[in-house]
């Protein structure tokens, strides 16, 4: 199996992630069931890459469906985002100096299956 790093290189080729690549991407971060703070991280740095580039529409899903299943499926807060994770998620979102269209959905869907929604969080809106 791929590395993360041998993947990154093998999707920011050219700066755009596809349908195919989304699937093989899918395919080795949920291979554990769970996402874990390197595959989180790892999403970030390649959302940071692509953003506004005409990437799959799968690609914004996974991003979404996979950051908040890091988020929120979590052993210490299940359904809602403590203070860390509120912490780091706005640090991820800000690191770039850029909210895109992903990050915003990823926003509105924490929003909405969230216990509970951080105020750091929703200055981000």
């Amino acid at each position: 199996m791929k590395t993360l790093e041998q993947l990154k290189k093998e999707l920011l080729a050219d700066g755009i992630i596809d349908a195919a690549e989304v699937k093989e991407l899918k395919a080795i971060l949920y291979a554990d069931g769970i996402i874990d703070t390197v595959e989180a991280e790892f999403l970030f740095e390649l959302n940071n890459a692509v953003s506004g580039n005409q990437n799959d529409p799968s690609w914004s899903d996974l991003f979404v469906e996979a950051i908040s299943s890091y988020l929120l499926e979590d052993e210490n807060s299940p359904g809602e985002i403590d203070e860390a994770e509120a912490h780091w998620l706005y640090d991820k979102i800000k690191g770039d100096g850029v909210i895109d269209a992903t990050e915003r959905k990823l926003l509105l869907n924490l929003k909405s299956k969230s216990k509970s929604f951080p105020s750091k969080l929703e200055s981000l809106f």
